[in-house]
């Protein structure tokens, strides 16, 4: 590591002005032991008359070459960058954004200022970022801003976009912070924030400080269309479905589209989530929507179908059916076979919600072999309608279905048939056609 190291004592925070000093004694000792959060050897230097003025020091960390021995996470400590612009952090930031709580906790004894912020962020902004409680506790019990907005327009609570942070967030909330403060940019609330992340505790938190459920940001979106929009891996389809879940039961509307008109059902087709369709769709939103791009919620998903088949469409195509979605044009058939042929179910429930089938020689072209290999029983009962008429039963299915339309979820129950009948009606999955 070099003996240099950058550093200021300023009255006033300039980005213009860096004064450079050479560390050979207490600073570059007082450098170290803030990176490894060694707490007694900053008590040591603190406490020298000779150091107390290190306490409220700009550092300017962006030089590459003096620090090019050191390659921290750049969230953590905005230690290098790929272009030689100014990084300025504070010891306060250091011990806070590393969740070093013993030494923020003896820099806040000595005066350190909880209100410097020379690149843009408060050391709150760092500690929440990072999800450090405990620093969080410490810098607002001396005195730190819990809404202090950022050079990005931010608030504290913006930044509380992990589940470690929800704690944070509680500190935040108990010290005043605004609960429906909008940032700058986007002009997202809390609760935006929490619904796109997919975070359940701070979506929870928040409305029972009383998070406006309607606030809408730039793009037009409420918090539930937040939640619905945001793309999400398999593994998170439960998180956000238990975020809607609370939004819904709180009374969020179903019926919000965004600046495109795209509906919360729309976000939540394309993204795939079956959990968050059926809880949109109990509390009803429309099936038959368009954008303005002129997609319907069953475009959106089957759109996806290809990209996604690990989040199980085949539950959404089927759900969207039985509230009385709009079906695919019978000509764009084999057209969306061979888009959605990976998920043989997806194809069997869309395919079931017809009382004939027009399969030609395109059909069976449009499923590779490698893929008829794999579901080989479906598709050889799917292909094999292509000389025989659908089953009698199958028949009496779809007329059933025509004559109670979008009342099919609600009435089939009330029927008085057999479990599986009933399960027949609403399309259950068989794993053939016929």
């Amino acid at each position: 590591m070099s003996s240099k190291v950058q550093w200021r004592k300023p009255k006033q925070i300039r980005n213009d002005v860096i004064a450079t000093a050479k560390a050979t004694g207490p600073p570059l000792q007082f450098w170290n032991a803030l990176l490894v959060g060694d707490h007694l050897t900053l008590i040591t230097i603190m406490d020298d008359p000779d150091g107390c003025h290190i306490i409220n020091s700009i550092y300017d960390t962006s030089n590459i070459e003096e620090w090019k021995d050191y390659r921290f996470n750049y969230r953590g400590l905005r230690l290098w960058s790929l272009t030689y612009e100014q990084e300025l952090t504070t010891p306060l930031h250091i011990a806070a954004g590393r969740g070093f709580a013993e030494c923020l906790r003896h820099l806040l004894q000595r005066g350190a200022d909880v209100e410097l912020s020379p690149a843009g962020t408060t050391a709150l902004h760092e500690a929440c970022e990072n999800g450090h409680t405990e620093c969080v506790k410490l810098l607002l019990s001396y005195g730190a801003n819990a809404n202090a907005v950022s050079e990005d327009g931010l608030m504290p609570l913006h930044v509380c976009t992990s589940p470690e942070s929800l704690q944070c967030a509680k500190h935040l909330l108990q010290f005043g912070a605004t609960v429906n403060g909008r940032s700058l940019e986007e002009d997202n609330t809390p609760l935006h924030v929490a619904a796109r992340h997919g975070l359940v505790g701070h979506t929870d938190l928040y409305l029972r400080y009383g998070a406006a459920l309607d606030r809408r940001n730039d793009e037009g979106n409420t918090p539930l269309n937040a939640a619905c929009a945001q793309p999400q891996a398999a593994e998170d389809l439960g998180r956000y479905g238990d975020v809607c879940r609370m939004l819904l039961s709180a009374g969020a509307d179903v019926h919000t589209g965004d600046q495109d008109n795209q509906l919360p059902l729309h976000m939540a087709c394309k993204n795939v989530n079956p959990r968050a369709v059926q809880l949109l769709l109990e509390h009803g939103a429309s099936v038959n929507t368009m954008c303005y791009s002129g997609d319907a919620p069953m475009h959106n998903v089957l759109k996806a179908v290809a990209y996604k088949t690990e989040h199980q469409p085949e539950h959404i195509v089927r759900a969207l059916l039985n509230h009385g979605s709009i079906r695919v044009w019978p000509g764009a058939l084999p057209q969306v076979l061979k888009y959605c042929c990976s998920s043989p179910r997806t194809m069997e429930a869309l395919l079931n919600a017809y009382d004939r089938l027009k399969i030609t020689d395109t059909w069976v072209e449009n499923v590779p072999p490698d893929v008829f290999q794999k579901h080989q029983d479906f598709y050889e009962s799917l292909f094999s309608l292509a000389n025989a008429p659908r089953s009698l039963q199958h028949l009496a299915r779809c007329k059933i279905r025509l004559v109670l339309g979008a009342q099919v979820p609600s009435a089939v129950p009330k029927l008085g048939l057999p479990t599986f009948i009933q399960n027949y009606l609403l399309l259950e999955f068989r794993d053939y056609v016929h």
